[in-house]
């Protein structure tokens, strides 16, 4: 690690990197952290990439909704990668060291990943809204242009949102002691190392998750009254049966994803340990990114279909073969 002059305040400016702490306190019991994360990792590239290439080979998915699900697993395969690996190295070594340019492209890819998230979460649930509270012009509303425009503007503002505030952060000054008491470079912990006023910052940050977080989950909301409303009004139980279950896999999604998000992001810092922290970040980051495609293969009757007849394909493509 190397310093510059002093700041303002007479701390030494922070220039060469960082030193992410993580889990560090957990001592011998990082080797068996390491391999239980290396395995929940394997299992959310294999699940994500499964859920990719069954909707790729399966004509039969071709539609709106699983459009943006390949989009969805695609995202969390980006998400894991993005911290997952080095988090791996860093329980087998002892520098665990990050330059200022890693940490905040680490931060950009984070941040753009999650508020993508959130923006498609919501062009489902209103691809679900549209798909049964208006089911005879389904195909006009959600025409392959329309999906993509949705998908393309998600990963925008994703983009160019979160961009804005990484790179207004990393323009402050950081200085002090280099150690960040987490795993990867959030933006809260990262927030503390700086010596100089962070209010706009916050301003800012507190916009951001107005605007393109609460935003997204109040449409969501919203879409999902309109369906819950149209459902009960089907006249057969079998019919609002049926209505439901091709939601339930998207609601425990957001459920998921939201709560833990909500909980990290909004809990009052006073509350806030850097332990529990990096606890509540391994749900977000490490469990979710597997539980999703569990939860749509589980779930989804169309996407097992199409699973079993992918794997029967298979087996009798090889049988033929002399």
């Amino acid at each position: 690690m190397t310093y510059s002059e002093s700041s303002p305040g007479g701390n030494q400016t922070i220039s060469g990197g960082f030193i992410l702490v993580g889990f560090s306190y957990l001592n011998e019991l990082q080797i068996l952290l390491f391999l239980l994360l290396l395995v929940i990792y394997l299992v959310a590239l294999m699940g994500n990439l499964i859920i990719i290439l069954l909707i790729k080979l399966n004509p039969s998915l071709h539609t709106p909704m699983y459009f943006f699900l390949v989009n969805l697993s695609f995202l969390e395969i980006c998400y894991t990668t993005n911290v997952l690996p080095q988090l791996l190295v860093h329980l087998l070594v002892e520098e665990k060291t990050i330059s200022i340019v890693g940490c905040m492209v680490q931060m950009l890819v984070f941040t753009t990943l999650g508020l993508t998230e959130c923006c498609l979460l919501a062009a489902m649930a209103y691809d679900r809204y549209v798909a049964i509270c208006n089911p005879l012009h389904y195909t006009t509303i959600m025409s392959g242009w329309v999906c993509a425009l949705l998908a393309a503007v998600s990963w925008t503002i994703g983009l160019l949102a979160e961009g804005a505030e990484t790179l207004w952060l990393f323009s402050l000054p950081f200085c002090g002691s280099n150690h960040i008491h987490h795993f990867f470079c959030d933006i809260r912990p990262v927030e503390k190392m700086a010596c100089a006023d962070t209010s706009k910052n916050e301003i800012l940050g507190l916009t951001m998750s107005a605007l393109f977080i609460m935003g997204p989950f109040l449409l969501i909301i919203l879409s999902y009254v309109c369906i819950i409303s149209t459902i009960l009004r089907l006249p057969s139980a079998e019919g609002r049966r049926k209505a439901f279950s091709t939601c339930s896999s998207h609601l425990m999604v957001v459920t998921l994803f939201y709560g833990t998000g909500l909980f990290t992001y909004l809990k009052p810092k006073s509350s806030s340990t850097p332990e529990s922290d990096q606890m509540i970040s391994l749900i977000y980051t490490v469990v979710t990114p597997v539980l999703n495609p569990i939860i749509y293969t589980l779930r989804n009757k169309e996407v097992k279909g199409a699973f079993k007849k992918t794997v029967r394909k298979a087996i009798f493509s090889h049988n033929q073969r002399p």
